[in-house]
């Protein structure tokens, strides 16, 4: 049953995968040989379920096939900080799953129904090494280092003094990222607010001001920046 649900996900979301850095220009073959060589296999999860808890080691990184998930640890006060945002045709855990830390400080929760592939960097890297698998090990330390670049940006907002600072440096990124002054956001205000480390009503307040100084404008998820 697990072989053949791989195999309907190699079927089924090829296309998608394929535009990964680890499955660029696979075929059907390839892929399923990919996934044998990271011992994959595929897992459902309900909105507000929890792919991963706090505290336990992350033994696989996970491909979102659909849904979105949230990664989340909480600072010293116990409030939540959302790390990152996933959806589909992102992965995530590709760090913690390949050192194999004992003890996870980051947590794992559905924001929609979610379909993951999960993929063990172990199984690919204590594998025979074939060409093959060289490739694949290849690919996902282009992976990890893509990662590493992603969460430089995840600093940058952090590393922000003011509120406004953080704001524009998130929405230029997205802007970037799209290659339009008008994008959507992918967060809830309370999420917004967790993202960049602040609480709702400073990051409404906040809002409001860059809004009636002409810095931006919005509509409920969706900004445009008129002025940085």
């Amino acid at each position: 049953m697990a072989e053949e649900k791989i195999k309907e996900i190699a079927y089924n979301y090829g296309n998608l995968l394929k535009k990964s850095i680890l499955f660029k220009d696979f075929d059907h073959e390839l892929l399923l040989k990919a996934f044998k060589s990271f011992d994959a296999h595929a897992s459902s999860y309900k909105k507000g379920e929890f792919l991963h808890p706090a505290g336990a080691p992350l033994r696989k990184f996970g491909f979102i096939l659909s849904g979105i998930i949230q990664v989340c640890m909480d600072d010293l006060n116990g409030n939540r900080m959302i790390m990152a945002n996933v959806s589909v045709g992102d992965s995530f855990g590709e760090s913690l799953s390949f050192l194999q830390i004992e003890e996870t400080l980051v947590y794992i929760q559905a924001v929609e129904n979610s379909e993951i592939l999960w993929l063990s960097p172990p199984a690919l890297f204590e594998s025979t090494p074939d060409d093959f698998n060289r490739q694949l090990m290849k690919k996902f330390t282009e992976l990890l280092a893509f990662r590493t670049l992603s969460m430089n940006s995840r600093i940058q907002i952090l590393s922000k003094l003011t509120i406004k600072e953080k704001l524009l440096t998130y929405f230029s990124e997205i802007s970037s990222q799209t290659k339009s002054s008008t994008f959507t956001v992918p967060l809830s205000r309370d999420d917004m607010a967790s993202f960049i480390g602040t609480n709702r009503s400073a990051l409404s307040r906040e809002l409001s001001l860059m809004k009636k100084d002409g810095i931006l404008d919005y509509y409920k998820n969706t900004f445009k920046l008129l002025k940085k």
